[in-house]
């Protein structure tokens, strides 16, 4: 396995485990708070991250924090929750598979990624398999739940660039990163919650299990995970991972809550899982040029010179 196809693979892992989260809040979770649900799962992940790491932010990574979790957990999660509640499943998810799209745009404007051919026919390719996985005959449009699922999409994307564009301070890892973000995400969650859903409900054995899960598997490793590999990919390939959260989420609700799954349903996880592995086939991520290896060093004019290969000097 190539050590790119390994990164693409860990990466992944995310969206995958994304996909899982409609069965454990339906089967272990408490209903109807949606809000509750967003900050448990992201403030414990980033007090523990934080707690492992011991790292804090300096200088204008207090301010890149901020935005970046903001972007990545706290504007989306409740986004995406009162898209839930306003629309059905299905065109939830299809409203919420045009963010490749989104990315192509933002990552032209803020990265220098300018959009191919291939990009664009295999993100749209990859919301039509999906539409055809979860999209039921006669769902209703709600405009408020279509908009605040396009928002939430958007804000997701926005994360995904802005994650690549500033990369991370040197001498802090992706955990640390990862950690701060989500606390970040859940600070900005924690008082909508109390204001729109009032004080937290009592709970269960089972509802603990399933915010625990939650917590560590589904939100500190896999956006540790997703993070890491933004770092790695390119913006549009990491974002043409997402059609695999869906594509878990509707064999999880067959294997597990014997919910149908017919043949167009599988005809749409083929096209849209066709659409990631051809997603993650573009040409490869520029690395950054390793330092030129000198064989001398001179003096000149009292400074300490460097010469490359080629002879021209480089001051170190």
């Amino acid at each position: 396995m190539s050590r790119k196809a390994a990164v693409v693979a860990l990466t992944a892992l995310a969206p995958i485990s994304w996909g899982s989260t409609y069965f454990v809040t339906t089967e272990f979770l408490p209903p109807d708070r949606p809000l509750f649900t967003g900050l448990m799962r992201a403030l414990p992940a980033g007090l523990l991250l934080l707690a492992l790491t011991r790292k804090l932010p300096q200088g204008a990574w207090w301010w890149k924090s901020a935005v970046l979790g903001a972007l990545n957990i706290g504007a989306f999660f409740p986004l995406l929750f009162l898209a839930a509640y306003r629309l059905p499943g299905g065109v939830a998810a299809v409203v919420g598979s045009v963010g490749p799209l989104f990315v192509v745009g933002l990552a032209a404007l803020f990265l220098g990624e300018k959009p191919t051919v291939k990009t664009l026919l295999t993100a749209v390719t990859a919301a039509f398999g999906v539409s055809l996985v979860v999209l039921k005959a006669g769902a209703a449009f709600d405009m408020v739940g279509v908009l605040a699922g396009l928002l939430s999409s958007l804000s997701m994307s926005a994360g995904i660039v802005f994650t690549k564009r500033w990369g991370r301070p040197e001498g802090v890892g992706a955990l640390a990163l990862t950690g701060w973000q989500l606390t970040a995400g859940g600070l900005v969650i924690l008082p909508i919650a109390f204001l729109v859903e009032g004080a937290p409900p009592v709970l269960t054995g089972t509802n603990l299990a399933g915010y625990a899960y939650l917590a560590l598997g589904n939100t500190a490793i896999s956006y540790f995970l997703w993070f890491r590999g933004i770092e790695r990919l390119s913006a549009s390939s990491a974002t043409l991972l997402g059609p695999l959260s869906p594509i878990t989420a509707a064999v999880i609700g067959w294997a597990a809550l014997g919910q149908a799954l017919g043949p167009v349903q599988v005809l749409g996880m083929a096209i849209a899982f066709g659409a990631t592995l051809v997603g993650q086939m573009g040409p490869r991520t520029p690395k950054v040029p390793a330092p030129i290896e000198s064989f001398s060093t001179t003096e000149r004019n009292g400074q300490e010179v460097s010469m490359d290969l080629e002879g021209s000097g480089v001051r170190r």
